[in-house]
C-alpha cells in the first residue's frame, strides 16, 4: 500500500507539473498575444500620429502658400498703383512741355533756352510713360552695375547732403 501511495503521490506530482507546464505555456502565449496587441496598438497610435502630423504639416504649408499669394497679389496692385503714378507723371511733364512750348519765346537765346527746356521735358515724360516705375528701376541697376565707382560717389554724396539737411 505504501507502494501505490507513492505511486499515487507520483502520479499526482506528474499530472500537477503537467499543469503547471501547460498553464506556463498558455501564460506564455498569453503574454505573446498581449504583446502583439500591445504592438499593434502602438503601430495604430504611431500611424495616427504620424497621419495628423501630416495633415498639419500639410494646413501650415497650405497657410504659408495663401499668405504668400496675398502678399504677391498686394505687391502686384502697389506695382500697379506705381506704374499708373509714374505714367500720369510722365503725361503731366509732356503736357508741362507743350505749354512751355507755346507760352515761352520763340526767338532769340531765351526761344532756344525755351525749346531746350521744353525738348528735355518731353523726353522725360515720354520715358518715364513708356518706362514706368519698374523699367526705371531695372535702368537705374544697369547704370550701377555698368559704373559702380560713380554710383558709390553719388550715394555717398546724396548721403552727406541728406545728413547735414537732416541735423541742422
Amino acid at each position: 500500500m505504501a507502494s501505490s501511495t507513492m505511486k499515487n503521490q507520483g502520479n499526482a506530482a506528474d499530472h500537477a507539473k503537467n499543469e503547471a507546464n501547460t498553464a506556463a505555456n498558455k501564460a506564455s502565449e498569453a503574454m505573446t498575444h498581449a504583446g502583439q496587441a500591445v504592438s499593434s496598438a502602438a503601430s495604430a497610435v504611431g500611424q495616427k500620429a504620424s497621419d495628423l502630423a501630416s495633415q498639419v504639416g500639410q494646413k501650415a504649408s497650405d497657410l504659408a502658400s495663401q499668405a504668400g499669394q496675398a502678399v504677391s497679389n498686394a505687391a502686384s496692385a502697389v506695382g500697379e498703383r506705381a506704374d499708373d503714378a509714374a505714367g500720369t507723371v510722365g503725361a503731366t511733364a509732356r503736357s508741362l512741355a507743350d505749354t512751355v512750348r507755346r507760352q515761352g519765346p520763340h526767338e532769340g537765346v531765351l526761344g532756344q533756352a525755351t525749346s531746350s527746356v521744353a525738348s528735355g521735358l518731353d523726353q522725360a515724360g515720354r520715358y518715364i510713360e513708356d518706362k514706368q516705375l519698374s523699367g526705371m528701376a531695372e535702368d537705374v541697376g544697369g547704370m550701377i552695375k555698368s559704373h559702380p565707382i560713380p554710383a558709390v560717389l553719388i550715394a555717398l554724396g546724396v548721403g552727406f547732403l541728406l545728413g547735414r539737411s537732416l541735423r541742422d
